[in-house]
């Protein structure tokens, strides 16, 4: 039978293309989380394979902005893409990422994000590798902030949810301008991804979510969402603090937002994680060697149209550069590309770097060097300063962060 890839025209589709993904997590969508999904995932953003009329595969999209060195650009956030184990290696994957991007396209976002669950698999479709992530996991009783950190100041709250709801956009937003990686939330997506703290969905051993709020002179300036989970080990109880998001307007809210986390009474030890790895925190605790620092993979990148793409980003120097771009999923990008004043256009110059374009989405927040991608064999210098001239148009002064997986 002919396997058909199409959008979804109900949630009753979209229920069935999410369980598609879900099948490898024990997870079963009912009604009500099916509507809820739709509320932050429109029901024509997920594509589903067909076997006749039985769906056994999805790929969605959600639609939101991500901040990109400039500011915030629409992006494509793709998420649960999955084919049931029934149907593997009958090439569903690729026709429904064809249909993906093709959509994405023709609808005029830039390029596309992703959290990959299997890193192996996306390079193929075109996406870079454009950050890592830092895991912390740090003993109470090493949590002390470094020698002469400025005396406290401002006092911290916890609230409920109706507040946090107001709060947390605000100030969550004034990050997000300036930090590359973060992407929009809508008031939807606060209250059905971030805020809501249904019991049955939390991980195991966890409490209740606890929402921070740090304020000076009333004014709330950062915040921490978090739980606190209790164990049985040995016949002692351990409890381990889990910083879901900690977030400061300025360099003395995030010191006091976390002066506050690592000094929470009668836990064992603080967790966090997907932290950028250029975070205050390595340089405010006063023994870095034991925050047990683990690296991860971040964001995946794929520019969807490397014109459109190139021209939405800001630059650091006025230096012309002319990357020649292979990109065998979207033909349509291949060829060279000159980028000068801020806009890059079709060109019939000799190229200055040649490389693949998941080299090119590695590249675009700010995460990695050509230099060191050229090191990794994955872009060749074809003129003289070609990498450096690049290097110096495409230096951020921060690391890519995304605080949350999509």
């Amino acid at each position: 039978m002919a396997y058909r890839v199409r959008p979804c025209r109900s949630l009753d589709e979209l229920g069935q293309a999410a369980s598609a993904i879900g099948h490898y997590f024990g997870w079963v969508p009912t009604g009500e989380e099916v509507e809820r999904f739709s509320q932050v995932l429109p029901v024509e953003r997920m594509h589903a394979a067909f076997d006749g009329k039985e769906i056994v595969g999805g790929a969605g999209v959600f639609p939101f902005e991500m901040t990109i060195p400039g500011g915030p650009v629409s992006c494509a956030g793709v998420t649960v893409v999955g084919v049931l184990p029934t149907h593997r290696r009958r090439g569903l994957l690729s026709r429904m990422m064809r249909a993906q991007i093709d959509d994405i396209h023709e609808r005029g976002e830039p390029f596309a994000a992703l959290w990959a669950s299997e890193p192996t698999i996306y390079g193929r479709f075109g996406y870079g590798h454009a950050s890592l992530t830092h895991e912390i996991r740090l003993p109470r009783i090493w949590a002390a902030l470094r020698a002469g950190t400025p005396a406290r100041s401002g006092q911290v709250r916890l609230v409920e949810s109706d507040e946090a709801q107001k709060v947390l956009p605000r100030l969550y937003d004034r990050v997000r301008k300036e930090t590359p990686g973060f992407l929009s939330r809508s008031k939807a997506w606060w209250e059905l991804r971030r805020l809501r703290d249904d019991p049955s969905r939390r991980p195991p051993g966890s409490g209740p979510l606890n929402r921070a709020v740090f304020e000076i002179d009333g004014r709330p300036a950062g915040y921490a969402l978090y739980r606190i989970a209790q164990s049985e080990e040995d016949g002692h109880w351990k409890r381990n603090l889990r910083v879901v998001e900690a977030l400061g307007v300025d360099t003395r809210a995030t010191l006091e937002i976390w002066r506050f986390l690592l000094e929470v009474d009668w836990t064992d030890d603080i967790q966090a994680f997907l932290l950028p790895t250029d975070h205050s925190l390595m340089h405010l605790v006063a023994r870095v060697d034991r925050l047990d620092l683990r690296v991860g993979t971040g964001l995946w990148v794929r520019p969807v149209d490397v014109g459109a793409t190139l021209s939405a980003r800001r630059y650091r120097s006025d230096s012309r550069i002319t990357f020649e771009i292979r990109d065998s999923f979207c033909t349509w990008n291949e060829g060279a590309w000159t980028l000068a004043d801020g806009v890059a256009k079709r060109s019939s110059r000799r190229p200055d770097l040649r490389l693949d374009v998941q080299a090119l989405g590695a590249a675009y927040l700010g995460g990695f060097s050509f230099a060191e991608l050229s090191r990794a064999g994955l872009v060749e210098e074809a003129s003289r300063g070609g990498l450096a001239r690049a290097d110096a148009l495409f230096r951020s002064d921060r690391a890519p962060w995304c605080p949350e997986i999509f």
